[in-house]
């Protein structure tokens, strides 16, 4: 027999994004751009390097683009590796390629005596580092824009590059890290686990989406794997001999939907089935769900945490089935906390771009997911700015967004991007007052934060 069509899934209203865009509008309308009290660096340097990452524009587009051609998932990002090691070279500038366990991790450094490796520090003066990824989506290829992330971090640093070779004095070191396995594998954690970090004393990176944000927020995740398992039965025969494994996954899937009406709008569970039995006349004594569990604070992530678990165990005492709970199977992700000092030199550079990168809370703030990137700023100050490389109703994750990242509005994100890295990892290295307050601004949020250890 054939199958027979039923009705197609209906569309879902626009109605609440339209809404959410007309309070934007409403909001950046009355927005006052904004400003930055510390002086930064020279002004005569400041032209130095703005010029030289013009110059490299070529470069930096043709990064963009080869790489967004060529997408490589999360560890397998060979090219991509080999394709930035290869232009630093072209620069003059040495680069590691697989670093602290990671094949596909790049990292190389700069001075005022020149460049080198990435290897220890032993350069007088603090260290930034700019930030790379380059992994993609199965399927929707960089329909996350992380092709612009690694042009714009590479030609930031080619830039301070470039300024260095024509007279620039760096009062400090420099780091170009590029960061595998960002997409759902926690790329950043792997590496800072592992040292990839140490020694840096802020680190900057910019990211596409449809709005120029100095501060989005980004939120913590976890991965929850619940397993049950009960004993199979003749699901005709002797069904009342069957503890039922599906039965226990259904009852959980129900109480955690119950309990979104409970929890903050912040908050975020969602999950699948990855195994639901094997038959239908057998009593399925084996049936599991996978949850991805995120929240805007790092103890609200934990509070949930603890609800998700006890939903678990209560589920397996209903069903008179046992449970299996795992945490984490790739490490997490905390949320993002954004240095507020080093985001306004951002934004004051930017704008001499001709952008107008918005504060917080201009872009409605639910529009939100997450990043290993988070918890590199639980470790130490930073900065994840939003570019803008398409239209506000152009989501991440689509294949208009991937489209949108490959075309003009990616190669000019992925130019302006480089300038605004470079100077502002340029201001944090010159300018000692600025420096001091990104430092009390960390401390203010929290401080260093224990990230391997956080709930445990």
């Amino acid at each position: 027999m054939s199958a027979v069509e039923g009705p197609r899934p209906a569309a879902p209203s626009t109605a609440y994004l339209d809404e959410l865009r007309a309070q934007t509008e409403r909001r950046r309308a009355a927005f006052v751009p904004v400003e930055s009290p510390f002086e930064g660096a020279d002004e005569q340097d400041v032209a130095l390097v703005r010029s030289a990452a013009q110059s490299l524009r070529d470069d930096v587009v043709g990064l963009a683009r080869v790489i967004h051609a060529h997408p490589e998932e999360a560890f397998r990002e060979h090219r991509a590796a080999a394709e930035i090691a290869d232009l630093l070279a072209r620069h003059g500038v040495p680069a590691t390629v697989g670093s602290h366990g990671l094949a596909t991790a790049v990292r190389a450094g700069l001075t005022a005596q020149g460049p080198d490796a990435g290897g220890p520090d032993t350069a007088a003066g603090p260290t930034v580092a700019i930030l790379a990824e380059y992994d993609a989506l199965p399927g929707i290829g960089h329909a996350c824009g992380h092709n612009v992330i690694a042009a714009a971090g590479v030609g930031a640093f080619l830039a301070l590059r470039r300024a260095v070779a024509e007279g620039l004095a760096l009062p400090g070191r420099v780091l170009l890290l590029g960061t595998p396995a960002e997409e759902g594998n926690s790329g950043k954690e792997i590496l800072a686990r592992a040292g990839f970090f140490d020694g840096v004393d802020a680190a900057l990176m910019v990211h596409p989406f449809g709005y120029d944000v100095i501060d989005h927020p980004f939120l913590g995740r976890r991965r929850l794997q619940v397993t049950y398992h009960g004993v199979a039965a003749h699901a005709s025969a002797s069904p009342f001999m069957g503890r039922n494994a599906l039965d226990a996954v259904a009852l959980n899937y129900q109480a955690v939907g119950f309990l979104r009406q409970h929890i903050p709008p912040t908050d975020r569970v969602h999950g699948i089935v990855v195994d639901g039995g094997e038959r239908p006349s057998v009593v399925p004594e084996r049936a599991a769900l996978e949850y991805y569990v995120r929240s805007a604070h790092a103890p609200t992530l934990r509070d949930l945490s603890q609800r998700l678990e006890d939903i678990a165990h209560g589920v397996a005492l209903a069903t008179g089935t046992t449970v299996e709970v795992t945490w984490d199977p790739v490490p997490f992700s905390l949320p993002l906390r954004t240095n507020t000092p080093l985001a306004e030199r951002w934004a004051q550079h930017q704008a001499a771009q001709g952008r107008t990168a918005l504060a917080g809370g201009i872009v409605p703030e639910i529009l939100a997911a997450s990043t290993d990137f988070g918890n590199v700023s639980q470790r130490l100050p930073g900065i994840h700015p939003m570019i803008a490389v398409s239209e506000p109703d152009v989501a991440l994750h689509t294949r208009e967004f991937a489209q949108a990242a490959g075309g003009p509005a990616g190669d000019r994100a992925a130019v302006d991007g480089a300038v605004g890295l470079a100077l502002t990892a340029l201001d944090y290295l010159a300018d000692p007052r600025l420096r001091e307050a990104v430092r009390q601004d960390f401390e203010d949020g929290g401080g260093i934060v224990d990230v391997p250890g956080y709930f445990d």
